[in-house]
């Protein structure tokens, strides 16, 4: 089963999603309409993005499905 992070910010209206762990060497690329992917700076892999300018009910997301289950914290990888 997989696993996603999810993160959102309020103040700075940024919602952050990750499907894999952080990486301190992370580098990002912006894709238009206030989405970016964010990947890892060494294999170029994608393991995330941001959303920005994002509020409940975003029409940029046409529907999101959330399945709930125990998952290990998701840190920055050294």
């Amino acid at each position: 089963m997989a696993q996603i992070k999810v993160f959102y910010d309020p103040e700075t209206e940024l919602l952050s999603v990750f499907w894999q762990v952080p990486r301190k060497s992370q580098i990002a690329t912006e894709l238009g309409d206030g989405v970016i992917l964010i990947k890892d700076g060494v294999s170029g892999e994608p393991i995330g993005l941001e959303v920005l300018s994002y509020h409940p009910g975003d029409d940029r997301f046409d529907a999101v499905s959330v399945e709930l289950g125990r998952v290990s914290s998701m840190q920055p990888a050294s």
